[in-house]
C-alpha cells in the first residue's frame, strides 16, 4: 500500500469506535510502522491504544502482549 499524503491523526480507540483527537487521514501500524488511511482502518486494541494494518497483525500483537503478561 503505497501513501505518502497527508496528514497523522491521532484517535482515542474505544471497543468498536473511536475518537478522533487530532484531525487527519491517516494512522500508523503500531507493530509495521506503515501508514493506514482513516477511510481504510478497520483493527485497533482499545486497551493499547494501537493501530495495525491487519487482522493478522492486530492477532499476533494480542497475542505476544499477552503472553508477556501485558493484558
Amino acid at each position: 500500500m503505497l501513501f505518502s499524503s497527508g496528514r497523522l491523526a491521532k484517535l482515542k480507540y474505544l471497543s468498536g469506535s473511536y475518537e478522533v483527537v487530532t484531525r487527519g487521514d491517516h494512522v500508523v501500524c503500531a507493530v509495521t510502522g506503515q501508514p493506514i488511511p482513516l477511510d481504510r482502518l478497520r483493527y485497533w486494541s482499545s486497551e493499547l491504544q494501537e493501530a495495525y494494518l491487519s487482522a493478522d497483525i492486530a492477532s499476533n500483537r494480542y497475542a505476544a502482549v499477552r503472553a508477556e503478561g501485558r493484558i
